[in-house]
């Protein structure tokens, strides 16, 4: 997924930035989730593959497809055991390249705020989906409070000075905004939820080495004089748990919708 600012082209790097991070989340919204098994999904923003490989690891799926505008992103993903026999194509999720209600299921995992047209982006999904209960669903990163995993980061370079790109629409993530647009789209039965998932990390260079790599995050770094990075290394260190001087846990908050495509009432 790409917004000109921020792309995700190496699904190595990705996944150890934030594969790890989707999978968490990825659990905890298929606990709330509970779908039935045997579903026809379709993953809006596949990626390198993290999330799509739970719904085949835990949801049993009739069939499983995913679009990413990222062709290397899918190369990775293709490599996953599980996905083996999975459909990943280039797509675009404001055109999604599937017929009217021919699914059961379509997700966004950590992708809305990516969508140039989330209220578009939604509505695609419901076309997708079969209009006798069909599910369009989707989480996201709590963006605006705080709820990002690498938010002290952003923090810390913002502080130094430093420009941060962000996602061209961040203010999606907020539960409320995410329950309007799913409305807008049509679809009925609307539910939301807060959830809080926790990474563990093994100490500083554990988390150093990670952000360095980072496909948002590790230009910029790179980019900072040896003076300014050794800098913002003491800030984080201040403010990791610990200092950063053992193991430490990190939390972030996900916001999570679903809805129910119904035929119109006759």
């Amino acid at each position: 997924m790409s917004n000109g600012e921020i792309a995700f082209n190496d699904g190595a790097a990705y996944e150890r930035y934030m594969g790890r991070w989707s999978r968490l989340a990825g659990q905890a919204f298929l606990d709330w989730l509970a779908p039935a098994p045997g579903l026809r999904w379709l993953d809006v923003g596949c990626g390198n593959g993290a999330f799509t490989e739970l719904l085949v690891e835990r949801c049993a799926p009739g069939a499983i497809h995913g679009v990413d505008p990222s062709e290397a992103q899918l190369a990775f993903a293709r490599t996953r055991p599980a996905l083996r026999s999975a459909d990943l194509r280039r797509g675009d999720a404001l055109a999604l390249p599937f017929a009217d209600g021919s699914l059961d299921a379509a997700v966004m995992p950590l992708v809305i705020f990516f969508v140039p047209e989330p209220a578009r982006g939604v509505a695609e999904m419901a076309r997708v989906v079969a209009p006798d209960g069909g599910i369009a669903c989707a989480y996201a990163w709590d963006m605006l409070g705080g709820g990002f995993p690498y938010a002290v980061l952003q923090a810390e370079l913002k502080a130094g000075g430093v420009r941060v790109p962000k996602p061209p629409h961040p203010e999606v993530s907020d539960v409320a905004v995410l329950r309007g647009l799913w409305a807008r789209a049509g679809l009925d039965g609307i539910e939301t939820q807060v959830f809080t998932v926790a990474r563990a990390f093994s100490g500083f260079d554990d988390y150093w080495q990670t952000v360095l790599g980072a496909p948002s995050a590790g230009h910029l770094l790179a980019a900072l004089t040896a003076a300014d990075r050794a800098a913002l290394e003491a800030r984080l260190r201040a403010r990791l748990p610990g200092a950063g001087a053992g193991p430490f846990t990190l939390e972030a908050r996900c916001h999570a919708v679903k809805g129910v495509r119904r035929r119109p009432a006759r």
